[in-house]
């Protein structure tokens, strides 16, 4: 009985002390687009600050193009150096939080929907479903553009 509670103590101490230790150790995540994490509002006034247009991944949680999009399209070296250097990048589930709001506003019925808006809240344009990392850049390199003209 003595043994059992001792080997108890000692593997619940080793547990407690390898848990403490795990804490400060950095877990490398997947590269690529790095999506701002703030409310709408914040996005909003990040891009006015910043004098950049935001760029919406519109998502659904269950959705199967959008989880190949976030692991094959967003992680790619390309997309996700132009996408950081021009673009506010704002990922939100449509389903929860201010998904709902977002999605009647700006008119997602089918996901992905990839959404293209200016600092004042006002689309630019909107494409749907899955892209490769090549027609991807395409699109954002039309969306950059037309922010310049306008």
């Amino acid at each position: 009985m003595k043994t059992i509670a001792l080997t108890s103590t000692l593997l619940i101490a080793l547990l407690v002390i390898y848990g403490f230790r795990t804490k400060n150790v950095q877990v490398k995540t997947e590269e690529g687009i790095l999506f701002f994490t703030g409310t709408w509002q914040q996005a909003l006034d990040k891009a006015k600050n910043e004098n950049k247009v935001i760029f919406l991944d519109a998502f659904a949680s269950w959705c199967g193009p959008c989880k190949m999009m976030k692991h094959k399209t967003f992680t790619d070296k390309g997309v996700a150096d132009f996408y950081n250097k021009n673009f506010v990048n704002v990922a939100i589930d449509m389903e929860k939080g201010e998904g709902p709001a977002l999605a009647e506003k700006y008119g997602v019925d089918s996901y992905p929907s990839l959404i293209y808006i200016k600092a004042d809240g006002k689309a630019m344009g909107k494409v749907v479903g899955y892209h490769k990392a090549k027609d991807f850049l395409e699109i954002g390199e039309q969306a950059r553009k037309l922010s310049i003209i306008k």
